[in-house]
């Protein structure tokens, strides 16, 4: 499972949120463009809009159509928080959840 494979990949701490997520994407599609690099200065509250890395990973990868799916998905996991500022200032969900849960709503929106 993809959030299995990010979670690991970001607790080993060989990449951020954003790339764990793309990583475990890239390993299941391998047909998949690498977008590890493309997703190198999205961690730590530096992705667009200051979103969570991991679902602006997950957003990227499963293309416009998934995308508010997603996010609405994700609110709904994290109390609301789509903002990586607020998902830390929060302190209930901690990254590599959200890594886990990106990754599992990418799966369920995008994966085939």
């Amino acid at each position: 499972m993809m959030k299995d494979i990010a979670k690991e990949f970001h607790r080993q701490r060989r990449g951020n949120c954003a790339q764990s997520v793309a990583f475990a994407w890239r390993q299941t599609h391998p047909e998949g463009a690498d977008a590890d690099a493309a997703f190198a200065r999205c961690g730590g509250g530096r992705a667009p809009e200051g979103l969570c890395g991991a679902v602006h990973a997950s957003c990227t990868l499963a293309g416009a159509a998934a995308s508010e799916s997603i996010k609405q998905a994700f609110m709904e996991r994290t109390g609301g928080c789509l903002a990586c500022k607020d998902l830390r200032a929060a302190k209930r969900i901690p990254c590599n959840e959200c890594v886990e849960i990106a990754a599992e709503l990418l799966e369920r929106f995008a994966g085939n």
